[in-house]
């Protein structure tokens, strides 16, 4: 077994994210950030996204889309990873798409979400013993939200973490490595809403989170703070200097997000002085660490 317990250079970073756009929604400035300091970046795309629906009413009319959206999102992929300064990978699986009624219809068979976790696991693992990361990120066991494709790959990320420096496990995935840290990314944080949402609000500017918030407060008991994260923060890296970078980036995504639409409602100057972080749990680390940490890294240099 290989461990990434000391410290090497470059250090590596592996990103799992379920469909073309998620990267740049969650996490984005921090791989940029991290990126632009040498550090490897690599992102892992678990699904096509080709039954993502047309999100962007500029888009509506395209031909390409339509005809071929996993195609018009392999593009807009392309553009977002050399935006971050990241290099990217696709897993090869197809989208389960979000099902939708009382009661739910069943997934789209072979679609990644219906899967065996080996199955869909294999190609991550495979993938972790060649890049060789000695961080892994990925989503809490809901998926971040519970979309099936999120969900799934949460479970191929934590099996590829605790399997890909285990020799008798996947034996034909390549020598194993044994990353050293995965954190979960909390881009939904409560605490980061709540601070948008009143630096709108002292700026007198309508806040698009009024109702996100006020679910949270009907969850709470006492009605006065959000209810607890399963997993707290533990770290924050302060990646300010790299929001208009991340915007730029979730722009690429033509077909998925509105540039006129929730995720830039705040710009990123008020962004920077209400919340210069992107926020993240550390789940398991075989190196020594001390919480909290500002660096994803740390332990490692």
């Amino acid at each position: 077994m290989t461990a990434s317990s000391t410290t090497q250079a470059p250090l590596r970073l592996l990103a799992v994210h379920a469909h073309p756009d998620d990267e740049s929604s969650k996490g984005a400035a921090t791989m940029a950030k991290y990126a632009a300091s040498g550090v490897d970046v690599l992102v892992a795309t678990c699904t096509d996204g080709s039954r993502g629906d047309i999100q962007n009413p500029a888009v509506e009319g395209e031909p390409h889309p339509k005809r071929d959206m996993a195609g018009a999102r392999r593009l807009e992929m392309e553009r977002a990873a050399a935006i971050l300064g990241v290099r990217q990978r696709w897993l090869g699986f197809v989208d389960s798409g979000l099902p939708e009624g009382d009661p739910l219809p069943p997934l789209p068979a072979g679609s990644f979400a219906t899967l065996p976790l080996q199955r869909a696991a294999a190609p991550l693992v495979r993938l972790v013993r060649s890049f060789k990361p000695h961080v892994i990120l990925s989503y809490d066991e809901n998926g971040g939200y519970p979309h099936p494709d999120h969900i799934m790959a949460h479970r191929v990320a934590v099996e590829a973490f605790e399997s890909a420096g285990d020799g008798s496990r996947y034996p034909d995935a390549g020598e194993p490595w044994e990353p050293s840290k995965l954190y979960y990314d909390r881009a939904f944080s409560p605490e980061r809403f709540r601070a948008l949402h009143f630096a709108l609000e002292e700026a007198g500017l309508q806040s698009p989170y009024a109702e996100r918030l006020a679910a949270w407060l009907e969850a709470d008991a006492e009605g006065h703070t959000p209810p607890p994260a399963t997993h707290p923060t533990t770290t924050q890296v302060d990646c300010g200097d790299f929001f208009e970078v991340r915007d730029d980036a979730l722009r690429a995504h033509r077909t998925q997000v509105d540039p006129l639409g929730f995720f830039f409602a705040v710009s990123p100057d008020m962004q920077r002085r209400a919340w210069p972080w992107e926020d993240y749990s550390l789940i398991h680390s075989r190196v020594p660490s001390e919480l909290p940490e500002r660096d994803l890294f740390a332990g490692l240099r």
